[in-house]
């Protein structure tokens, strides 16, 4: 895991004075919604060296959920919300359950928005992610699997996209993907194609995407 507070070139300069490998991968570039915008709080949040979480939104009853998980043994390292979510899973995942099994469980009792994306180290090159509130969606590639909070992202990578319904989990590998319903039913999305090319989500000859969406106004306002 490599974590830095700051901008994403502090990262990128983290990774390669210290790289690392792995099967698959999670990120996240969000600030803190509890705590300080620091190191200790930034995602991937983790329970123990076996499991690693990403999330957007809020969880509205986090501190009842501490409390419940201080009292089985568990040790917290940051003030977040989100690692409530991977000590819950790790403790499902403890009791016997697989990984897509424990988030399915550990969704059911959390209040409030989420997007998640988790990985173990019992399930090499598996994902699993979750929404309930916040968007989440699935890049459908060749060999290889995403998920992210928007398709923009995605481009470079894959023009074929699922978009996940309210309540949907889903588990990816690099050769294909599972989906089930907020009521634990399997479930098929339509794979949707999207034309939109990478280079128009890029900055262009903009010091910054504000100004180069004040500038795309017009034609924004003419293409709605």
């Amino acid at each position: 895991r490599l974590r830095a507070a700051g901008k994403v070139k502090d990262l990128e300069a983290l990774f390669y004075s210290s790289p690392i490998n792995g099967h698959c991968g999670i990120s996240h570039t969000r600030w803190a919604t509890h705590g300080a915008p620091s190191t200790e709080n930034a995602h991937p949040h983790t329970s123990g060296d076996q499991l690693a979480l990403v999330h957007n939104g809020i969880i509205e009853n986090h501190e009842e959920l501490r409390r419940e998980l201080q009292q089985c043994g568990c040790q917290f390292s940051s003030e977040t919300d989100t690692e409530v979510m991977v000590h819950l899973v790790a403790r499902l995942m403890a009791s016997g359950l697989d990984l897509f099994c424990a988030v399915r469980k550990a969704v059911e009792r959390l209040r409030g928005a989420f997007a998640i994306a988790v990985v173990s180290a019992a399930e090499p090159g598996v994902i699993v992610g979750a929404r309930k509130g916040s968007p989440l969606v699935l890049g459908v590639g060749h060999g290889e699997h995403f998920l992210a909070s928007d398709i923009y992202p995605l481009l470079g990578e894959t023009d074929s996209f699922v978009f996940l319904a309210e309540g949907d989990v889903v588990s990816l590998n690099v050769d294909g993907y599972q989906l089930v319903d907020l009521n634990n039913q399997r479930v098929d999305r339509p794979v949707k194609q999207v034309e939109t090319r990478a280079d128009s989500v890029q900055r262009g000859i903009y010091p910054h995407y504000m100004l180069k969406e004040i500038f795309e106004q017009p034609q924004a306002v003419a293409e709605t």
